[in-house]
Formats: C-alpha cells, structure tokens, sequence
C-alpha cells in the first residue's frame, strides 16, 4: 500500500534538537490545523492538537519532536568550535559528518574534523573517538570571523542528512527517533476527526524527551492535560540485523507491526485493550519486556498527579541515534490504526483499574 509521506518527509527533515524544538513543532502544529479543531503550544514548546474536546474519557497520545543533536561549548581564537552532545551519541558516526548550526543569523554549515588517521601514532589509530575530542570547522580563520557569522556558545546543531527512500517501503533519516511518534499520534487522531469518537483526544508533540530524564515535557503536559489515559509512540531496536541479542531485547523486524511494551510504565491493562485491539482488526504486532524502565516518554507520564494508565507503542527502528536510522513506512499507519481503533472502544466507563 503506499501513502502520501510528503508531510512527514518535511517532518523529518526539520531540525529540532532537544530544547530547540521550535522549527518541528511548528511543521507539526501547521499540519495539525488542517484537521484538528484545537492546536496550541505551552510554555515549554509541548504542541497539542485536540479531536472532541468534549468527550470522555480524556485520552493523551505522546510523540516526541525532538532528536538528538549537538551544541557549541566553545569557539578558539583560530576558528575551530567545540561541541558537546545533546543526548546519546555514539562518536564514531560522527567523525566526518557535515552539520547544520542553527545559529541567530541563520543555518551555517559545518564539517566535524578530527586529527586525519596519517598523523596518528599506531596507539591513537586504535583509540574510540570521543565527542570532546572532535570539533567543527566551519572554514573560518579566526573567533571574530565565526562571530560574524551569527554563530554563538550554545548554539544548537545537527547532522546534515535529509529523509531518503530505500528500497520497498522503507526510509532512512537521522530523526526517526522520534519524529515518527509526533508523526503516528497525529495520523491517529486524523483518522478519527472525521467521525470523532466518545472520548476526548489530544496528540502531543512532546519536547526534551532526549534529555528529560526528569520527564521532559511530556510529564509537564501530562500534569496539565490530566489524562485519564495516555498512549506513548516510540522506537525501539529492530531486531532484524547482524549481531543484535534476540534473547535481551526479542523479535521485532521492519514491517511486523507495531510493538507493545509490557511491564514498568506500561500499564498492563492498557496493554492487554491493545493487543485484544490488534488482534481484532488484523493488525500485526510483537511484544516487548519492559521491566525496569521503557526510556521513553511513558516513564514521566504514568506517575504524573494520582496515576496515568499509559500503554506504550514502539516502531521498530534499525540504526538507533546514528544519522540514517532506518524504519518501515507500513508500521507507521499500522501503528495509527491501531490507537484510533483503542481510542474507539473507550467509552466514559472504562476503568483501567487492577481488580
């Protein structure tokens, strides 16, 4: 089946690192108003969009628009400028790479530089690079002439790679995480604005998850929207390449389906609606342990204010924080159609209480 991706290409390619979110959301929010009756932002840059304001029971659907990325620690008097991550990187996709730097005066392209491999000593050939031991050359002379480029301490960056399609339905791009998960809550409530279900729906465009490791801004909305249910779209480790441990983290491929998180955060009753969900309308999905913590948005959701029943879905995502992680477009709406189906089976009487 194909699908329209155009929006979600624009999605991705839109550069929001962690607590520079504004450029994503504001695709995300322009998006939102083609169809949603209410699209705001908060204090934080949280975006909502809202189906059925009225109705019951409040339903919370959180993706996260930002991605990770990289911020300027310093700039030396010959030119040269220091970074430090903004969320988890690995160094090694980084050496090499061209950068966009968001700065005041606008987009200043970069290439991350380190110490070519001819000049190394054989102990250093075999040394990790590391992310403070790299820096970006921006092809200025002098601190002055980097200044007059607009480009400042803390200004943000990312890795220049725009969304590509691969062979059958799949893409890659350096923002999938989680970029796709703004994108699934979104579509899901897309499905249902046309005929809206009885519960109340809002898509969240969450921020800060990369670095919110007290909750980021999906437990400041989630305090705010006072959910009576919450559903969380994220990534997890596509199993389906070389020398990944099945037995640690299970069987999860590109194309199979949404997969549902059990355990931690994720409410067991809202788990069990999903894949009772799934099964009925013929949706495919794996299931995922989550025994300490799921790393995502549902751990600063399901303890906000008396409790949040929160059920997590993840798409299967190969190449996790590098800049072409790569996903299967087909699990996107699979994992659409699956909430809007969930969100249709809730009525005021639902009670996601243990009995």
């Amino acid at each position: 089946m194909s699908h329209d991706i155009s929006f979600l290409e624009r999605l991705l390619d839109a550069a929001g690192p962690s607590g520079f979110e504004v450029r994503a959301a504001r695709v995300w929010r322009e998006q939102a108003e083609t169809f949603a009756g209410t699209v705001e932002t908060d204090v934080t840059g949280n975006s909502f969009a809202v189906v059925n304001p009225s109705g019951s029971p409040r339903v919370m659907l959180a993706g996260h628009i930002d991605e990770i990325g990289l911020q300027i620690t310093h700039i030396d008097d010959d030119g040269f400028v220091y970074i430090a991550a903004i969320g988890g990187w690995d160094p090694q996709v980084l050496v090499g790479q061209r950068v966009t730097i968001l700065s005041r005066d606008g987009d200043v392209v970069g290439v991350i530089g380190k110490k070519a491999i001819h000049l190394m000593d054989r102990e250093d050939r075999t040394k990790a690079s590391e992310t403070k031991k790299l820096w970006v050359d921006v092809g200025a002379s002098s601190k002055d002439e980097v200044g007059q480029l607009g480009i400042r301490v803390g200004d943000p960056m990312v890795v220049s790679q725009g969304m590509v399609r691969l062979a059958g339905d799949r893409i890659a791009s350096r923002a999938i995480d989680d970029r796709v998960g703004a994108f699934v809550v979104l579509e899901a409530i897309r499905m249902l604005a046309g005929d809206p279900p009885a519960a109340c729906v809002t898509a969240v465009a969450t921020v800060q998850e990369e670095i919110g490791y007290t909750g980021g801004g999906a437990m400041s909305s989630a305090y705010a929207l006072e959910p009576d249910v919450a559903i969380v779209v994220d990534v997890t480790f596509s199993t389906d390449v070389p020398d990944v441990e099945k037995k640690e983290l299970g069987d999860h491929q590109l194309g199979g389906g949404p997969v549902l998180s059990r355990g931690s955060a994720a409410h067991d009753g809202v788990f069990e609606m999903l894949a009772e969900v799934a099964e009925e309308e013929g949706l495919p999905y794996t299931i995922q342990a989550s025994p300490r913590a799921t790393r995502t948005d549902a751990d600063g959701i399901f303890l906000t204010r008396a409790g949040v029943p929160t059920g997590l879905v993840s798409i299967p995502n190969r190449y996790m924080h590098s800049p072409n992680e790569i996903i299967s477009i087909e699990d996107l709406f699979n994992s659409a159609r699956l909430i809007a189906a969930f969100i249709r089976r809730l009525t005021p009487e639902t009670d996601f209480t243990p009995r």
